[in-house]
């Protein structure tokens, strides 16, 4: 959800930027770079707010009711966008920090499925299958995206997205619970797998948490950390594969759109394959989870930070190219570092993961305003400094995590009592 919107985002900014002509009576708005920055940026912020709460309060409530809540609100905010932007720049910014609130709370949530749901031995595939639907709908967003801007023009994007995410509410209700236990569709044979799979495992999160144990644990931070570096190289590549699209070929927004969206389709096709490969080594007993999970985790920030290394010294349909293989085999970090949180602490997965969505953000607050001063230094030579310092952060977060990466539940999450503030 949180990429789907960005990609409206993008969209909607690239409307308005566009020396073609809108369709007729689609108003248009004067705004400057730095207010087009604040206005983007403001979902962020949102985010922030409401990441690390919802994942406790899922953890100990269940995340139906919490996720449901966010994602209607967000979708009743998305239809409200093009009123707010006619209203005035106050008041867009007001309404996306609030959907930046309302998606964080779907991001926090999440992650307590998984808990309830994944059998340890189908995590890679079942966590990695629901963060694809993400890189799905940006795909999806982008491709149809455009032609809807030239031909109903930039506010019915947010209408028809708007419009389904309300639609998927009612669905969402019918048909997901927190456990599998009180499902009423699935059948006693797959209720009793699934239980009997997670039976090793307390699960049971409490009201209480572990801090002093978590602040001290280096596995969470390698984590953490980890996740920091690899979103850094994740932003700038979201940030530079349009504009550089948009300069080394022209193309107008449609095509534009289309091209932008490949990536989608290599990251989607990574995260499938590789959560189906990691869950096949960790069946048969080839590798052990600790070392699956650092494997896929080089793999999918090594390669990246090679490829957009080179980025600068080839051309211009070469670095397209490189620039989309790094989007999409840096998703196979979804069957690496990015689900190990339910290895270390199953009992604590929702509130750490929110925890750590916090620190996947931050990237996008920094990055943006380096790249911005990197490049207006020196334009020649700022995009070469902007890829360089994005793989040199990368590979520092992948070194940390080999060195200090774990995969067994770590003592702090076995008790439920333990030292806290």
């Amino acid at each position: 959800m949180k990429m789907l919107l960005s990609k409206r985002v993008l969209i909607y900014r690239t409307c308005n930027l566009m020396k073609r002509s809108p369709p007729k009576k689609v108003p248009t708005y004067d705004w400057s770079p730095e207010i087009q920055g604040i206005i983007l940026s403001s979902i962020t912020y949102g985010q922030i707010i409401t990441l690390t709460p919802s994942g406790y309060f899922a953890g100990v409530l269940g995340a139906r009711k919490i996720f449901m809540i966010g994602l209607f609100i967000s979708s009743v905010l998305s239809l409200l966008l093009p009123l707010a932007a006619a209203q005035g720049v106050v008041y867009i910014i007001l309404t996306r920090t609030a959907q930046g609130m309302a998606q964080g709370m779907e991001l926090g949530t999440s992650p307590s499925f998984w808990v309830k749901w994944a059998p340890p031995l189908e995590r890679s595939r079942i966590s990695s299958i629901t963060s694809s639907g993400a890189i799905l709908g940006g795909f999806i967003v982008l491709l149809v995206g455009g032609f809807i801007c030239q031909s109903l023009g930039w506010p019915y994007i947010f209408y028809i997205f708007g419009g389904i995410g309300c639609v998927c509410c009612v669905i969402w209700f019918s048909l997901v619970y927190d456990d599998p236990i009180n499902h009423p569709y699935i059948s006693e044979s797959e209720k009793e797998y699934i239980t009997f799979s997670l039976a090793g495992e307390n699960s049971n999160p409490s009201w209480s948490l572990p801090i002093k144990a978590m602040i001290r644990s280096l596995p969470l931070w390698a984590i953490i950390i980890t996740g920091f570096c690899r979103f850094w190289l994740v932003t700038n590549l979201t940030i530079s594969l349009p504009l550089l699209i948009n300069i080394m070929f022209d193309f107008d927004i449609r095509n534009n759109g289309i091209l932008s969206a490949l990536p989608s389709i290599a990251a989607w096709i990574c995260i499938t394959l590789g959560s189906q490969m990691a869950d096949f080594l960790l069946s048969k007993k080839i590798l052990s989870l600790v070392v699956v999970r650092k494997l896929f985790t080089v793999l999918g920030m090594l390669l990246p930070s090679v490829f957009i290394t080179a980025v600068p010294y080839v051309s211009s349909i070469t670095a397209v190219t490189l620039l989309m293989l790094s989007m999409g085999i840096s998703c196979l970090c979804y069957s690496g570092f990015m689900i190990n949180s339910l290895d270390i602490a199953p009992r604590y997965t929702s509130f750490l993961m929110g925890l750590g969505g916090v620190f996947t953000i931050l990237p996008g607050i920094i990055s943006p305003i380096v790249t911005g001063y990197l490049i207006n230094k020196d334009s020649i030579s700022g995009w070469k400094n902007v890829f360089l310092l994005s793989a040199a952060i990368n590979l520092v977060g992948m070194i940390i995590y080999v060195i200090f990466g774990r995969a067994d539940i770590q003592d702090w999450a076995k008790e439920k009592t333990l030292t806290r503030f």
